[in-house]
């Protein structure tokens, strides 16, 4: 497997293909999940160099979908990691662990393996993170872009409602961001108290 040829391949169509106004599914946050993998990946124990390769490659390749469409692209990564892998030296086994992982960083998310696991927490690993509020608010200018919200109060009330029923899936991610993430609920929920009672 060639990782370098493939994360040379996708790095480049993101940067040509995606919307400038991904502005928080940019390249930017592809390389944010490809570095917290590595980083979840090491303190989960994992070591085997396949593993870690088809967990790069996975992390490489989970919103290349975004390149054609916003809602639904997941497949359309997986579409792409399929079309374009087997000439790198993936094989259709590689391919099936690839495509396993992307998917399950649908909404809600569903990992069936550790590196799906892996994957799927670091995709929202920002929401324990000391990052939070400006990762954040990218989301809601990306949103508000496509027209999808309409205040920041309506943001605010979405945050609460998909981070209370959001649960990291890995135990390193357990320890090191649910208590950041559950701070942030509480801080959410306290300014949108505050606008009801001004």
């Amino acid at each position: 497997m060639n990782v370098a040829q493939a994360e040379a391949y996708i790095t480049q169509e993101l940067r040509e293909h995606l919307s400038p106004t991904l502005y928080y599914h940019g390249l930017h946050h592809t390389f944010d999940v490809v570095n917290q993998c590595q980083e979840i990946a090491a303190a989960e124990g994992i070591t085997d160099a396949e593993q870690l390769t088809l967990l790069r490659t996975a992390a490489l390749f989970h919103d290349a979908g975004f390149i054609t469409v916003y809602g639904g692209h997941e497949a359309l990564g997986c579409d792409l990691a399929c079309q374009v892998l087997p000439v790198l030296g993936y094989t259709p086994a590689h391919l099936a662990v690839i495509c396993e992982c992307i998917m399950a960083t649908r909404i809600p998310q569903t990992a069936p393996t550790h590196l799906a696991k892996i994957l799927c927490d670091a995709d929202l690993d920002y929401l324990g993170r000391a990052d939070f509020y400006p990762i954040s608010a990218t989301l809601y200018q990306e949103l508000v872009a496509r027209s999808m919200i309409t205040s920041q109060q309506a943001w605010d009330e979405i945050q609460v409602k998909f981070m209370s029923a959001h649960h990291y899936l890995t135990a390193t991610n357990q320890a090191r961001r649910e208590g950041h993430k559950q701070a942030r609920i509480a801080e959410i929920k306290a300014g949108l108290a505050a606008q009801v009672s001004a």
